[in-house]
């Protein structure tokens, strides 16, 4: 199972609550642009749609001045003229200025400039505000069409659209202008509607103009022309209609376009701004929101940075540091810096494990004091009394003169005592010690010529390593308190047994033994503190053998076959003995040895 640590936890504690605020900005900014696009979008789609409805109100006002004119009595009075020649009498005239008066009022009732023609076909003269003349009749015909009609015309130094509307009176001679009795043109140049588109343009973000395919486009007069021109070829390849929301691209800018088609003109009202115009308080707001968020996670980062050099770090210190110690190892330590709280912690575990330590090598160098001690101790008790018994022994084989007898004595002890002096290493092989327990008892062979003993160690045995003088305490507990009390022979067994991965040593006797009791409350007193009464041989041997091998390691007894007591001395195997522990058993060529002479010298058991 994944398993976080603090510093992950407040870290993605940090991220979770950052994340929430994100989405919940990107979903706000986008709905609040979709609602303002949209909002904008039908803004300047009505603009467009009240501007285009102004243009064609104003049109279409001019469009029925000729059927106001029709019906005046003066112009119907001009339209009944025929003159028998080209010149005009008096009421003649009079009748054509007043025409003419007629003509100026009804151009000064619009704001736009315009014209008015009245031609009469009977008289062959067309009449305008500006005066009166003859006109090409064949030239006219050509020129009236239904609708308006839109040209060219180089005013100003500039190029105008001239927009033209014929009406023919009676009407049935539209198909046939010959048949006509007056036609009225009326007309006016684009500038009228550049003046519109000027005014429409006062923001300064709109760029309107009008535009029909075939003819041309009408710019306001601080128009881009370049770009406008750029836009209605896009516009031409996507398929001219009309639009209320079109994002066009020109070069690496986009623009939001809006197009409403005149019904009136068959001109199309399009209209085009940036789309970064429109949409740079959105953007403004979300460069701010985002430089927000940076800055942080830039305070976040360093925040986390200073959790984990402050915090996280100086934790998994103490963490490794309390696993080492509780491996064992009291020689780690801790490098604090600065003056934070886990500095101080960091100091005081310093100064504990160093507390520890201090202590832990006190009590086993005292230990090992009491143990050596103990020992000597021991050996002090064991050494005078068996030292005054060998000697007393050669004094009395001197008397006799029994030669041999003093010179085995003599070799044997200087042995035994070779081995107890000089030694100084705290494990031996067990073939030393082995060793050492044949001169032991070869000595006491010659006190008790009664006593025999055998010793069967493997040969894969003899190399593994025991604590020194362990086994001795164990043979002599059998000689003093098992053999010598009793008036028959006494038997000493000492043989090696493999069980499991432990290696076992046992010690048998024939003599006097213990009681099942007795047996029980010897083993329970190994356990304990050494009391004196008990002695110290047997409970040192079962504590040393535990201090270096272990709990499972130690002294154990019980009845011997031999009808004594059995002594068993165990501490498991080295791996490398463990591999081949099924040779750590009793060999079947070993060599039994049996000494029943009191002065046998020779090496037993090798």
């Amino acid at each position: 199972m994944l398993k976080f640590n603090f510093y992950t936890k407040i870290v993605s504690i940090v991220i979770l609550l950052l994340i929430p605020v994100l989405v919940l900005y990107v979903y706000s900014n986008q709905m609040t642009t979709r609602v303002l696009r949209n909002e904008l979008n039908q803004s300047n789609y009505n603009q467009l749609t009240f501007f285009q409805n102004q243009v064609n109100t104003n049109i279409e006002m001019i469009s029925a001045w000729p059927h106001l004119l029709i019906h005046d009595p003066d112009v119907a009075s001009f339209q009944a003229i025929f003159l028998k020649d080209k010149t005009l009498n008096l009421d003649g005239i009079n009748l054509i200025k007043r025409i003419q008066t007629k003509l100026g009022l009804q151009e000064s009732s619009s704001n736009w400039r315009t014209g008015l023609d009245i031609y009469s076909p009977s008289l062959g003269r067309v009449v305008s505000e500006d005066g009166a003349g003859f006109y090409d009749q064949k030239k006219l015909n050509q020129l009236i069409k239904d609708g308006w009609q839109v040209s060219k015309k180089r005013m100003y130094g500039k190029d105008q659209f001239i927009f033209s509307l014929y009406t023919l009176s009676p009407f049935s001679s539209l198909g046939n202008p010959e048949t006509a009795n007056t036609i009225i043109k009326v007309e006016f140049d684009g500038s009228n509607i550049q003046d519109m588109l000027d005014r429409f343009k006062g923001d300064g973000r709109k760029e309107p103009f009008y535009y029909k395919k075939g003819v041309g486009a009408i710019y306001n007069r601080t128009a881009n022309e370049e770009l406008s021109g750029k836009l209605i070829t896009k516009l031409e390849k996507m398929g001219l209609h009309e639009v209320d929301n079109l994002t066009v691209k020109i070069g690496e800018e986009s623009y939001l376009v809006h197009a409403v088609l005149s019904q009136t003109t068959g001109w199309y009202l399009i209209d085009y701004m940036p789309l970064s115009d429109i949409m740079s308080p959105i953007y403004s707001s979300n460069r701010l929101f985002y430089i927000t968020v940076v800055g942080l996670l830039l305070v976040g980062l360093i925040g986390a940075y200073l959790l984990h050099s402050q915090v996280q770090v100086p934790i998994l210190q103490l963490v490794r540091a309390f696993r080492r110690l509780k491996d064992g190892d009291y020689a780690v330590r801790l490098s604090p810096r600065g003056s934070h709280e886990f500095a101080f912690l960091s100091r005081q575990f310093n100064l504990m494990v160093e507390q520890i330590q201090e202590l832990f090598e006190k009590v086993y160098v005292e230990q090992l004091h009491v143990k050596e001690a103990r020992l000597k101790q021991l050996q002090s008790q064991i050494n005078p009394h068996f030292f005054y018994n060998c000697f007393s022994f050669i004094t009395s084989m001197a008397k006799l003169h029994n030669h041999e007898a003093v010179v085995a004595m003599a070799h044997n002890l200087s042995r035994y005592y070779r081995y107890t002096t000089r030694q100084e290493r705290d494990l031996v092989p067990l073939s030393e010690e082995v060793e050492f327990v044949q001169y032991y008892l070869k000595i006491q062979q010659m006190r008790m010529p009664r006593l025999t003993f055998t010793i069967d160690v493997s040969p894969q045995a003899n190399s593994l390593l025991i604590p020194l003088l362990v086994v001795q305490p164990l043979v002599e507990n059998a000689v003093l308190h098992g053999i010598e009390p009793q008036v028959e022979d006494g038997i000493i067994h000492i043989k090696t047994e493999c069980v499991g991965s432990y290696i076992h040593l046992i010690v048998d006797d024939n003599g006097l033994g213990l009681s099942q009791e007795a047996i029980t409350a010897l083993t329970s007193t190994l356990d304990k503190p050494v009391e004196e009464k008990h002695g110290y041989g047997l409970w040192n041997v079962h504590q040393r053998m535990r201090l270096h091998f272990g709990e499972d390691a130690g002294l154990a007894f019980s009845l011997s076959p031999l009808g004594g007591l059995r002594a068993v001395l165990k501490w498991p195997l080295p791996a490398e003995a463990e591999q081949t522990n099924g040779l750590i058993v009793p060999s079947p060529n070993s060599n039994m040895v049996k000494l029943e002479g009191p002065y046998g010298s020779d090496i037993i058991g090798r």
